[in-house]
């Protein structure tokens, strides 16, 4: 491995609140990770008394993330993935499964979290052949992020775009649509886009223990209908099974009937 190249100057340094939940810490925790305190363990807690399966939608949401960037690299052949909302490092993280099928992907991480901020080093990691960036930037200001992936990232070519579980933070759907199409925009034919988030319509357990979440003070994530989870990828060409629910999307073989959770995905091919 090679050492980490610099990563951007954030465009505001932040403290970190340990004081109230965060979402990307509590789902750090519910994925078996260390990098959360107690108010997000607490929180995280809360949340699986009233609804456990959110502890299966997790580890699904990152199973969907290492298949679709499997297919990605291997039978489509893209080289360039720029992952908005990457949260904190775990297991299988975008650069590790790409880089792991080809050593000169590139790859640019994006988040706004200063803890993720803290763990940039250790995301910096690249294969020599490769590369591996980060940008502090929001969802919300997709200009900030094109402008400082692109040092990273040669846009002439095609691109995987990751919004993993990110656009449920984006409460408007008419915004959250405005950003995906920016984002696309300025990449080019046989660029890719992916998505997955929660789902409503499908556990109300779960959109009950989400709308409790949603008033403990953490940043909100608003669950979406599948439609409106569709509607992103308006325009595109939708790789088969199309939109489903991310157990349902190309699932390893023998991993016997997949159960249908409140968390759905697909990926699509810019035409």
């Amino acid at each position: 491995m090679s050492d980490p190249v610099p990563a951007p100057e954030p465009a505001e340094q932040q403290k970190i609140d340990t004081s109230v939940p965060h979402s990307a810490r509590i789902w750090n925790y519910w994925l078996g990770g260390k990098d959360n305190y107690p108010v997000d363990e607490a929180a995280g807690d809360a949340y699986t008394e009233v609804f456990p399966g959110i502890v299966t939608i997790a580890r699904s949401s990152r199973g969907f993330l290492r298949r679709s960037i499997a297919y990605l690299v291997s039978e489509v052949g893209i080289r360039q993935f720029l992952d908005v909302g990457t949260g904190l490092p775990t297991a299988q993280n975008t650069h590790q499964v790409a880089q792991g099928l080809a050593p000169e992907a590139r790859i640019v991480y994006v988040d706004n979290d200063p803890m993720v901020l803290a763990h940039a080093r250790a995301l910096l990691y690249s294969t020599a052949e490769g590369a591996t960036a980060y940008v502090d930037a929001d969802v919300t200001d997709p200009d900030r992020i094109l402008e400082v992936a692109a040092r990273t990232l040669d846009f002439g070519r095609p691109t995987a775009l990751i919004l993993s579980n990110i656009l449920g933070h984006v409460a408007d759907h008419d915004q959250a649509r405005s950003i995906v199409t920016r984002l696309m925009e300025a990449l080019p034919s046989g660029s890719y886009l992916s998505i997955n988030d929660g789902s409503r319509g499908i556990d109300p357990v779960f959109e009950q223990a989400q709308d409790a979440y949603n008033t403990s003070g953490a940043v909100p994530y608003n669950l979406r209908a599948i439609d409106e989870i569709t509607a992103f990828f308006d325009g595109l060409e939708l790789v088969e099974p199309g939109v489903v629910s991310v157990t349902q999307w190309r699932p390893e073989p023998g991993s016997g009937v997949p159960e249908v959770i409140a968390e759905h995905g697909g990926l699509a091919r810019k035409p």
